[in-house]
């Protein structure tokens, strides 16, 4: 059974925004005493925040879909719809956020660190909202926007300070289960190491972790073995350990071709040419290990390779090399900047940018793309003239119809709005008055111009009796 994912491609929504509310306040001798629509409530966020007890993305592989609520529609009264929850995803420190197509847009590091992968869709504005000295009674509302949709791969990087890295059986697991406290799953066959292993070492005043890699095998960056699914947990390293094997049986395998072969993929693999190099000769319990690995360092150390020889079985050599670690660690350490200024990327707009693009495709047909326009087009209730009176004066405003001229469309050409998938089209017809002021006053709900029915007129007439009569019974003579 799968314990350890380290890549798993997430489908996230956002919850959608609710719609906004048409509505007309009502109350005694006052049957339309003006608009009170409330505003829908946004959209949930799909947030990822690191998280240090998460340790796989196992969770994500068995339920790659996930979505947060939408908002609640507005309701009369000036009563606003609630705010969706946002779904908050936590993920494993380190985590690489990448789109599908491999464009890097999150390195999540550090507890607590957070992206949003989903945006929720905003509130549509009820009509009270919508009103104003030119439009008075607005008899519709702006329907909620849908929230975002987003497929995106995360890829965990083991965030370590020292890896572990050589042969299959080299002694990498049992190495660092004498330095730290971690237990992994040791054995005497290739590939016991099926995940990276994760411990803590304390050395001194310096506390410093180690990760043990799947080991190694020659192809690994072209795929062979496990090697290309966790090289990239050694991204991230201070200092790369070579652990080689000095008391193997194979005949045609020796420490020295051990590390060329490694160094071959490692740089086959990239990005890990500046990292500092240990070498640790394994095994020296043995005695052709240990007259091996006297043989070998010497040249070993010609390369300029600092070279220890221990045995994690018999705990040899290990205080000098967890020691030695440390220093590394710790000039690494100082080497980087204790603290980053904060950085705020400014992409100010060109000046002459409108908003929005208008282009006539090869079937004749006009496309306009922008924020602004699509998101219009998606807040409204087609089912309502007025509605669509008010989007027409909206895009006449933003000056969608007079880039339509200027781009040769005529009376009945094909004007879409928005991507492929889902593009209003419609045929155009130039107007110097938008829809909504066709209406007669512009935006005005008819209702307050038309007569209140004879039942209408005979509640209002009963009720001015009743409360007649109740102020006849307060009264209360001198």
């Amino acid at each position: 059974m799968t314990t350890f994912v380290d890549r798993v491609e997430l489908h996230v929504a956002a919850g959608s925004g609710g719609h906004g509310c048409a509505s007309v306040h009502r109350e005694k001798f006052k049957p339309l005493g003006g608009p009170d629509g409330g505003n829908g409530g946004r959209g949930g966020d799909v947030i990822l925040v690191v998280d240090q007890s998460v340790t796989t993305l196992l969770d994500y592989h068995h339920s790659p879909h996930r979505k947060a609520t939408s908002g609640k529609p507005g309701e009369g009264g000036n009563r606003s719809g609630k705010d969706g929850q946002d779904l908050i995803l936590p993920v494993p420190d380190g985590t690489v956020v990448q789109d599908k197509a491999g464009n890097v847009l999150a390195d999540l590091v550090g507890q607590g660190t957070t992206y949003v992968a989903a945006e929720g869709g905003r509130g549509g504005l009820g009509n009270a909202a919508l009103s104003s000295a030119r439009r008075k009674a607005p008899g519709f509302a702006l329907l909620g926007v849908p929230g975002g949709l987003q497929d995106i791969v995360l890829e965990l990087k083991t965030v370590a300070d020292v890896a572990l890295v050589g042969y299959p059986s080299a002694g990498k697991s049992s190495l660092i289960s004498v330095l730290s406290a971690a237990k992994p799953k040791i054995a005497d066959y290739p590939f016991t190491t099926l995940v990276p292993n994760l411990g803590v070492v304390t050395a001194g005043s310096t506390v410093y972790t180690i990760a043990d890699v799947p080991g190694l095998i020659p192809g690994a960056s072209q795929g062979k073995g496990l090697g290309l699914e966790f090289l990239r947990h050694v991204e991230r390293c201070s200092v790369l350990v070579h652990v080689l094997d000095t008391a193997t049986l194979e005949s045609e395998r020796d420490p020295v071709s051990d590390l060329d072969i490694i160094e071959e993929e490692l740089k086959q693999y990239g990005g890990l040419g500046d990292r500092p190099r240990m070498v640790v000769l394994n095994k020296i319990d043995v005695p052709d290990g240990k007259d091996l690995a006297e043989m070998v360092r010497p040249e070993l150390e010609s390369r300029g390779y600092r070279v220890f020889e221990v045995s994690a079985v018999a705990h040899m050599g290990l205080k000098e090399l967890s020691y030695a670690l440390a220093e590394v660690v710790a000039q690494g350490r100082a080497a980087k900047p204790t603290e980053e200024a904060t950085r705020i990327v400014i992409r100010p707009k060109a000046v002459d940018d409108a908003g929005f693009t208008v282009a006539r495709e090869e079937d004749g047909l006009y496309r306009v793309r922008g924020e602004k326009p699509e998101r219009w087009v998606r807040q409204t209730d087609f089912s309502n003239d007025e509605a669509v009176g008010y989007l027409a004066d909206r895009l006449s405003r933003l000056g969608v119809e007079t880039e339509l001229m200027k781009a040769g469309a005529r009376s009945g050409d094909g004007v879409a709005i928005g991507p492929e998938e889902n593009a209003v089209v419609f045929d155009w017809e130039p107007t110097v008055m938008a829809g909504a002021e066709m209406l007669g006053r512009r935006g005005e709900d008819h209702r307050l111009d038309e007569p209140r029915p004879a039942t209408q007129r005979r509640r209002d007439k009963q009720a001015e009796r009743d409360e007649a009569e109740k102020e006849y019974d307060d009264f209360e003579p001198f």
